[in-house]
């Protein structure tokens, strides 16, 4: 087992407990008090042999001052540094072997506001874009003002005539039922997010995705879907994945796409295939970690398949700089680049972006594009990344050129 970096404060921390002297300590195990003194302020590399003396003098084994941090440890505790300025992050180990109770807390700290933050920009993205949302709000809104309006007419005017009195407190009435039936609805709404319901709770793109990401994104069985949009929607998906499967056999595709380094471009080469065809049946391997995302030629997200670290928006524009978008613009060129997402620790992604355009009408008929873009961890953080974000209003690059709104996680 590899000796830790913090060998020497376990050494120093065991020689405390005992209550021994460094100098009796390094006498007994052949060594200068000065030496010691080094090794234990971790200045000073330990051989192996010297290791196991003085684990003998103190009456310890080897391994109690072998053993390391684990590297997810520390990258959690780098990540809750990363938040404020002046952590010594250069000491995450030493905190880490020397705290480990403090470490847990911090470390648990950090990913419930992280938790926390992440449930914040969902509900801001719908809050600003959701348009179910939006007119649920917008009627309780209308009906509440209807309320205050007439309530302020009947209290403030005092030789009110019966007829209209009558009149108003019918109002009152049906505009109290109207709020009633509004507030309903937006509570209904907000208790199933997430649901695809009849009602319109949920869009059927949302729908489709769940239930897609429920069956690991092969879709065998549709009785899951709710409402008549969703199940519209997944027998198109499952019509496009059996025409996908049988331009791209499971017969030596994954070897194929092992080989061009998950390619969509060289894959389609090999299979004399359609190149959006082979983003699909890359994205939805089965075992591969990649996400897509698929938009149309106003940019809408038409399909989301999500990849851990990389935000995708569920409503609402997109981060503009998603070399997505720059594929619109140049029809049947590849893009590929790393990109760097943000947050306190950036992660980087390969991504391979393509746009394809379409003649459904033939000549005389309008130009449909559709662009995708797959998405696939990287590697090591050497060379230079494109600065990315999800959407602007949850984005935190403040001083990003492309910045459409504020964030809502400014300051």
């Amino acid at each position: 087992m590899p000796i830790s970096a913090l060998t020497g404060s376990r050494l120093r921390e065991r020689r405390v407990a005992l209550g021994l002297r460094q100098a009796d300590l390094a006498e007994t195990v052949g060594i200068s008090a000065s030496y010691l003194n080094l090794i234990e302020h971790n200045r000073r590399r330990i051989g192996d042999a010297l290791l196991a003396r003085l684990a003998q003098a103190l009456g310890q084994p080897v391994e109690a001052f072998q053993e390391g941090i684990a590297a997810a440890v520390l990258d959690d505790l780098r990540a809750a540094a990363g938040r404020l300025p002046g952590a010594e992050i250069d000491r995450s180990e030493d905190f880490a072997g020397r705290f480990p109770g403090w470490a847990a807390t911090v470390i648990g700290l950090h990913q419930r506001v992280a938790g926390l933050e992440r449930a914040l920009e969902a509900m801001s993205d719908r809050m600003s874009q959701d348009p179910h949302l939006s007119a649920s709000l917008h009627e309780v809104l209308s009906a509440v003002a209807s309320v205050r309006s007439t309530a302020a007419i009947l209290a403030e005017t005092q030789d009110i005539e019966p007829e209209w009195q009558a009149r108003f407190l019918g109002n009152l009435q049906d505009d109290s039922k109207r709020l009633a039936l509004g507030a309903e609805a937006l509570v209904r709404y907000l208790d199933t997010a997430g649901q695809a319901e009849e009602q319109g709770l949920a869009s059927p793109q949302e729908e489709l995705e769940a239930w897609l990401a429920s069956t690991d994104w092969q879709g065998a069985d549709t009785r899951g879907l709710v409402s008549a949009a969703a199940r519209h929607m997944a027998d198109q998906w499952r019509a496009q994945a059996a025409r996908d499967l049988a331009a791209y056999p499971a017969a030596g595709f994954a070897a194929v796409v092992a080989e061009s380094g998950s390619d969509p471009v060289a894959v389609a080469a090999r299979f004399g295939g359609d190149v959006l065809a082979a983003f699909r049946r890359i994205a939805l391997q089965p075992g591969l970690q990649a996400g897509l995302v698929v938009c149309d030629a106003s940019g809408t997200l038409t399909f989301r398949k999500p990849l851990a670290g990389f935000g995708l928006p569920r409503f609402g524009a997109a981060c503009p700089l998603w070399p997505l978008f720059a594929a619109l613009s140049r029809p049947m060129t590849p893009i590929e680049m790393v990109v760097e997402t943000a947050g306190p620790v950036p992660a980087r992604f390969r991504v391979r972006a393509f746009c394809q355009p379409r003649f459904p009408q033939g000549s005389r008929g309008p130009e449909l594009r559709e662009a995708a873009m797959l998405i696939l961890p990287e590697q090591g953080r050497a060379g230079e990344a494109l600065p990315i974000g999800s959407t602007c209003r949850i984005c935190q690059r403040h001083a990003c050129a492309a910045r459409r709104e504020p964030s809502i996680l400014q300051g």
